[in-house]
């Protein structure tokens, strides 16, 4: 019986078991939600897949009574809770795949009892405590995956003596301990080993007895010692992946350099090895290199020194070579013109010298060509030109380049990052940088260009970031610069720039920074679209510049004298529409106070324009209060989830009216949602306030909060945590900047961030929030915020601002991307969720590794290197935007408005590096 990828809803009907001579079941890739128990009726079931729904709940314990059961694929749907004890009863079972679910809890110990087991699948769930020892007692198991869990403790010797093992996947746990001397001998037949981001240590095994070895990774731990030469006799390695340990090599004799034999292994595609303090002779390393498979070496900060050798030019098949962040020194070998295939070739931070070879024009493939910080000097070669179809990252910056940028350069139409920053290039730009007509990233910045600004730069519609600083560039700055859509930061500083800021850049609603300081630029500072946001950072040393008091700039002056009647016809209805405002007000505050009681009463709100609920409607609509409509219990009262009778679907927020201060906050909730509207804020439908009962009524969030997705479903990747940060951001920015009176929240975490259909954020829970009037900063309280969140200053002298905010942000950032709450048992004494991340951001070999939730960091064994730094080097800079965001001292911290640019930014950022990435996937060649 088979119904695959029909996308059908619901549950599988229950007169499936009416079908008992069914010997197989597949019902991928649709959207049944359950399976019924009627199923345990079908006695001759040998097979059911249905992988790829949307199950919800436990496993059916009837599932497991099914005595002819050999095959159970539930892989990728949404099962929960602990993995029944009776799995193991099924004696016929031979493949059992539960991956990519919510199971929790620990991994029975009966596990030993299914011995018939060939393949088990539990990756990707939220598995806790040890790997059980009676695992060692199947003895037919082939494949076991439980790569993504929480699993911790040492790996039991029992599984390294399973013979008919042959793919072994613990990746991305916290397993610990030391793996067997001689884990080979008891391994014969295994052919994969996936062990990576543990916490494993020791030296690296001898592997050589497990012959068949085609792939090991090992990367992301703490293993010491010489990179084993034993590694050499696997002569069926494909994969070989040890980065990020603290691996050396071993120097004593040309011998035993392990990787030079390696290079040389007949099947070896791969070797990746970054980030291991190797402290070796790249040229000793390599110096006999032959032709081979290798298609992929990451040798990236290894602290290699000597020469690129001359031979790596004989690796034909290469497609990625990574050599950057060392000490090589010497020239760039010609040979490399011989890599026909390379798509990605990094050498940057090294100390190479002379000049860029030509024959580097000759890779026809060629995307990525990063030689930034080094010590290179002469002119760029004219035929980087002729690499239009391929060249798509350009990096030279930081190095001795001399003479013009050739005019072949700007042939290059599909190029998207082009960095040639801090070298010594002069001569002017040519209008053919119009031709660029995909860049993302221009940076010419610290060079001696003269000549005035192209204005065909405005016709590069996707240019997002646009440095010139810091050259000789003269002349007015395009008006034709407004058609820069994508533009968001522009640095003209430090040049001979004159005339007018062109108005048209008030256009550009994207621009988020800006700096035109130190030129000789004259006249008024334009004032709308972006220019709102710029501080006088952006215009300084341009003595000509006028404009608002804030950008500290003299007032513009009007030149032109106005008649005595054009000024009257200007005063007098001034003064008309003085005298009818100040008439307005005065009604205004008389009615107020005349009104004061019944606006108590009503609680200040604009009730005309909600919906009128009564408290029978809430009644009826939640089922009495009913606890199974309970989605969750706050400081001051319940929410449940209700129907109103026309069908809308609302959160009924119910004051619990004995606890002290719940009167105050339900007043307090009210002013706050009745007056401030924002996409990112929770929307109020009504209220019902009766003498004996207060209540909100929500507008509902059916995916719940933020805490319910990071520890229970686990299912959101880097960018939807970085979009809910965004979209929690915004709603901070608005209460902070975009209201009249700034708005505190005072209590921001991840209960309090709720996501709608659509998974966007909406900051909810206004109980203690605080209006700041009267020009106040700060004012002071004495309600208490939630113990982690709540700033320094806030709970030990209870001073309120908007910088408190921030710094609960920055809490609820850390702990969206590490999994850990800021109350952790872990955090005790010295040690909190603040310097925990701080320490690993100073440690070398990018132990941030260590702290972020591991789900993020990998899909999988297989995962692409330069995958993973993309992804490392995002989570980093949400870090260090999150440690600014937690300064100790208030004035210290950035404001909300700084924190969305940072995270857009860094957004932008990823997906442009996704996009690149997938590119160079496209473009590979097939070998």
């Amino acid at each position: 019986m088979g119904k695959t990828a029909l996308g059908i809803l619901g549950a599988i009907p229950r007169e499936i078991g009416n079908l008992t001579m069914l010997k197989a079941i597949r019902l991928d890739s649709n959207k049944f939600n359950e399976i019924p128990q009627e199923i345990s009726f079908l006695h001759q079931l040998e097979k059911l897949y249905v992988q790829f729904n949307a199950l919800k709940g436990p496993v059916p314990v009837a599932i497991f009574n099914m005595s002819s059961l050999t095959t159970l694929t539930l892989f990728r749907n949404s099962l929960s809770g602990g993995l029944p004890d009776n799995i193991w009863q099924c004696t016929k079972l031979l493949t059992l795949s539960l991956g990519e679910n919510n199971f929790s809890g620990s991994i029975p110990k009966n596990i030993g009892n299914s011995t018939m087991m060939k393949e088990i699948f539990l990756n990707y769930n939220t598995l806790t405590g040890t790997i059980p020892d009676k695992i060692g007692d199947l003895p037919n198991l082939e494949i076991l995956s439980f790569v993504g869990n929480n699993l911790n403790g040492p790996i039991p010797s029992s599984i390294f003596n399973i013979s008919t093992i042959r793919e072994m996947s613990l990746s991305f746990n916290h397993l610990s301990g030391s793996l067997p001397a001689n884990i080979g001998l008891g391994l014969p037949n295994l052919q994969r080993l996936y062990i990576a981001a543990n916490d494993l240590s020791g030296v690296i095994p001898n592997l050589s007895n497990a012959s068949m070895l085609a792939r090991i990774d090992l990367g992301h731990n703490s293993f010491t010692g010489f990179l084993p030469s034993t590694l050499c006799a696997l002569t069926n390695l494909q994969s070989l992946r040890l980065p990020n340990n603290n691996l050396t090599i071993d120097t004593s004799t040309p011998e035993a350099n392990t990787l030079s034999c390696l290079a040389n292994l007949g099947n070896l595609t791969r070797i990746s090895m970054a980030a291991n303090p190797f402290n070796a002779r790249l040229d000793d390393s390599f110096r006999n290199c032959s032709t081979s498979p290798l298609q992929y070496i990451y040798l990236y900060n290894c602290n290699m020194r000597g020469n690129i050798p001359i031979g790596i030019g004989n690796l034909s098949g290469l497609i990625n070579l990574n050599l950057g962040y060392n000490q090589l020194s010497g020239s760039i070998p010609t040979s490399l013109g011989r890599l026909g295939n390379l798509q990605a070739l990094f050498l940057n931070d090294n100390k190479l010298r002379g000049y860029i070879p030509y024959q580097l024009c000759q890779l026809d493939n060629l995307a990525y060509l990063y030689l930034g910080s080094n010590k290179l000097s002469g002119s760029i070669p004219s035929c980087l030109g002729n690499r239009t179809a391929s060249l798509r990252n350009l990096s030279l910056e930081s190095n001795s380049l001399s003479s013009t940028i050739p005019s072949t350069f700007w042939r290059l139409a599909y190029i998207l990052h082009v960095n040639l920053s801090s070298n010594s290039l002069i001569g002017p730009l040519s209008q053919d940088i119009g031709n660029l007509k995909v860049v993302l990233e221009v940076d010419l910045s610290n060079n001696h260009l003269s000549g005035i600004i192209p204005s065909t730069i405005g016709v590069l519609q996707n240019l997002a970031n646009l440095s010139l600083a810091n050259n000789n560039l003269e002349g007015p700055i395009p008006s034709a610069f407004d058609g820069l859509l994508s533009l968001e930061q522009l640095d003209l500083s430090r040049n001979n720039l004159s005339g007018v800021i062109p108005k048209s850049l008030e256009a550009l609603s994207l621009l988020k920074y800006m700096d035109l300081s130190f030129n000789r630029l004259q006249g008024e500072i334009p004032t709308g679209g972006p220019f709102q946001n710029f501080s006088a950072q952006s215009f300084v040393s341009n003595k000509a510049l006028c404009g608002a008091a804030r950008l500290q700039v003299p007032p513009c002056k009007n030149d032109t004298p106005e008649p005595n009647w054009r000024k009257a016809k200007i005063i007098i209805p001034l003064i008309i529409s003085v005298i009818l405002f100040v008439a307005c007000i005065s009604i205004f505050v008389l009615r107020r106070k005349r009104n004061v009681e019944v606006a108590r009463e009503a609680t200040s709100l604009p009730q005309l324009l909600w919906r009128r609920v009564s408290h029978l409607e809430l009644l009826r609509g939640t089922n009495g209060f009913n606890e199974n409509n309970l989605l969750g219990k706050g400081g001051f009262g319940s929410v449940y989830k209700g129907t109103l009778s026309d069908g809308i679907d609302v959160a009924v927020k119910v004051f619990n009216l004995q606890l002290e201060g719940a009167f105050k906050s339900f007043d307090r909730e009210c002013e706050m949602l009745s007056n401030i509207c924002h996409r990112n804020l929770i929307k109020i439908i009504s209220c019902c306030s009766e003498v004996d009962f207060k209540a909100l009524v929500l507008k509902y969030m059916p995916n719940g909060s933020l805490e319910k997705w990071l520890y229970s479903q686990n299912s959101l990747n880097i960018l939807h945590r970085l979009n809910v940060m965004i979209d929690a951001a915004s709603a901070l920015e608005y209460l902070h900047h975009g209201y009249s009176i700034p708005i505190v929240h005072c209590d921001m975490k991840p209960s309090n961030i709720l996501l709608d259909d659509d998974m966007v954020a909406h900051v909810a829970d206004f109980g203690i929030s605080k209006l700041l009037g009267g020009g106040d900063s700060n004012t002071q309280t004495m309600t208490l915020a939630t113990v982690g969140y709540m700033a320094p200053e806030y709970g030990l002298e209870g001073m309120v601002s908007t910088r408190g905010d921030v710094y609960s942000f920055g809490i609820v950032v850390m702990e969206t991307f590490t999994r850990r709450k800021p109350t952790d048992e872990m955090f005790d004494g010295e040690m909190n969720i603040k310097q925990w991340i701080a320490n690993s951001l100073v440690l070398p070999d990018g132990k941030i590794d260590e702290v972020v939730d591991a789900n993020l960091l990998g899909i999988g064994a297989e995962q692409e290197d330069d995958d993973l730094v993309r992804k490392r080097d995002c989570i980093l800079a949400i870090m260090r935007l999150a440690l600014t965001c937690c300064a100790e001292l208030p004035e210290e911290r950035i404001s909300m408005k700084e924190v969305v640019a940072t995270l857009n930014k860094i957004k932008t950022k990823f997906l442009k590096e996704a996009a690149a990435r997938r590119g160079v996937l496209l473009n590979r060649p097939l070998v």
